[in-house]
């Protein structure tokens, strides 16, 4: 889908500018279709979800992959779900998010993603240990934003229409208050460029994928989370 080769591109690219032309670190790709999931996100079904995001992570390590990263926040949640170590260590993108929203001295940021993700507790914990305050948008604006993603962003459509309607939505965080919006569903930047937001975008696919480069030219330290918790 079009996140996943977001994410894959922008750390391709960053080898490209950091490394020299057509050099980055060695990536390997897994996708293992939406399709299978959708109907235990529906069940609120964690255990099964975690199940089938492991199956993943199993492959990775078999490739010989060192560590993983997910561009997926609303998986996110089932991977935080207790259960056997994953196989691999990964970047954890509310983490990797959090941290940037810390760096640039954010207050209180605007959360845009899935219905899961916004009325989830990831952004929510990851903001408040660093002190950021976690917006959502109106219980109507959220069912928008939701619709538009399954409707059109994961099935590779970005209409004006829907452009638009994010920026109405980020307009309303900024009067509430917001001094950024954290783009958390992974197609949401290819819709909502950092020229079209009403407020400075925190896009979660660019930066997870930068954090992935630093850790896999040595600048950042190996991550140690292997699911379940943050902190458990």
């Amino acid at each position: 889908m079009e996140g996943a080769a977001l994410c894959l591109r922008a750390f391709c690219l960053e080898g490209s500018r950091r490394l020299g032309p057509h050099q980055h670190p060695d990536v390997t790709l897994d996708c293992i279709a939406l399709a299978r999931s959708m109907p235990a996100w529906d069940a609120g079904d964690y255990v099964s979800i975690r199940a089938t995001l492991s199956q993943t992570v199993d492959r990775l390590a078999l490739a010989g992959a060192d560590f993983f990263v997910c561009p997926d926040n609303t998986a996110h949640l089932a991977l935080e779900y207790p259960g056997e170590a994953l196989a691999l260590p990964g970047l954890h993108i509310a983490e990797v998010v959090g941290d940037q929203a810390a760096r640039d001295r954010r207050s209180r940021v605007g959360v845009l993603g899935t219905s899961y993700t916004m009325d989830g507790p990831l952004y929510p914990r990851a903001f408040g240990a660093r002190g950021v305050a976690a917006e959502v948008p109106g219980a109507d604006d959220r069912r928008i934003i939701n619709k538009i993603i399954f409707d059109e962003l994961v099935n590779g459509i970005f209409s004006e229409r829907s452009r638009q309607e994010y920026v109405r939505i980020i307009e309303r965080l900024g009067v509430r208050g917001c001094d950024a919006v954290a783009l958390v569903c992974t197609e949401i930047p290819l819709l909502v460029t950092p020229e079209a937001s009403p407020l400075p975008t925190l896009d979660s696919t660019r930066l997870l994928a930068h954090a992935a480069f630093g850790v896999a030219v040595g600048e950042q330290a190996m991550p140690t989370w292997r699911g379940g918790p943050i902190g458990g």
